[in-house]
């Protein structure tokens, strides 16, 4: 008898976990399919350096382990349980970047193995975050909501992370840093965080703050999001090679430049995670 009702809790617990999988495939899809399909990433995935490719892998293991506890592919309870679910997440996204890689045909086995290596380990984070951000994608919403301060702030970062990474790699954000003039930097730097307290603050989106004052917001939120998003989008830049050989002026023109989609995405972090 008590054989059979343990039998009856296993079952719709790994019939659960069956179910978190395959929503976990979908959501990597969903967030890396436009950097599967993007020329700029498989390059990169022959000529980056192994270094960085590295330091991205473990980079994205403690992003993952802190979005399990808000919105990851299933109910956790504790720390041990999000290592898991960031783990699995990252086996996840290797399984859906070399299976639409293959069909793609954008590996195959007359490359070495370094390439396929690094083509496919250059999409492990973006398809990492779309698995453990399956359940707020597909609608299935989150756990927890972040009650820290820090909590909101990490979010923020995640949600830059969210829209600069289909952007970093690609030509367009160094051209375009290349083609203003500071004047132009300025009014775009002004113009995003004025969007971006916009957003934050008096546009009344789904799960954006409405305590407090404007100013509150603006000291609390908006300016050091903006800082975090610089950050973010530095390190991406840097990341994938495209501040090589800048100077700190011309590498902060194409920050300011990835930071325009960067903040928009971690204004409405709440919304798109």
């Amino acid at each position: 008898m008590a054989q059979d009702q343990a039998r009856e809790t296993a079952a719709p617990s790994n019939r659960d976990f069956l179910i978190g999988l395959a929503r976990a495939f979908a959501g990597a899809l969903i967030f890396s399919l436009p950097m599967l399909m993007t020329m700029e990433m498989w390059e990169l995935g022959f000529y980056m350096s192994p270094a960085r490719l590295a330091l991205m892998l473990v980079l994205t293991l403690p992003i993952l382990v802190g979005l399990s506890r808000f919105g990851g592919f299933r109910p956790t309870a504790s720390l041990a349980d999000d290592v898991a679910d960031a783990l699995v997440a990252i086996l996840v996204a290797l399984a859906a970047s070399t299976a639409t890689l293959l069909v793609f045909g954008v590996t195959n086995d007359e490359m070495s193995a370094s390439e396929v290596a690094g083509k496919i380990i250059l999409q492990v984070p973006p398809a990492a975050l779309g698995a453990m951000l399956a359940r707020s994608q597909l609608g299935m919403g989150a756990d927890e909501q972040p009650g820290s301060y820090l909590g909101e702030l990490f979010l923020m970062g995640v949600g830059a992370l969210f829209l600069s990474f289909n952007m970093a790699p690609t030509e367009e954000m160094v051209l375009i840093a290349y083609k203003m003039s500071v004047e132009q930097e300025i009014v775009l730097l002004a113009g995003t965080l004025l969007l971006m307290h916009a957003l934050v603050y008096s546009v009344d989106l789904p799960g954006t703050h409405r305590d407090g004052t404007g100013w509150s917001a603006l000291v609390r939120f908006t300016i050091p999001g903006y800082a975090i998003v610089l950050m973010v989008s530095l390190l991406v830049l840097w990341l994938f090679g495209r501040l090589d050989g800048f100077s700190s002026a011309e590498s902060l023109s194409a920050a300011i430049v990835l930071s325009f989609p960067g903040a928009i995405g971690a204004a409405v972090a709440r919304l798109v995670l």
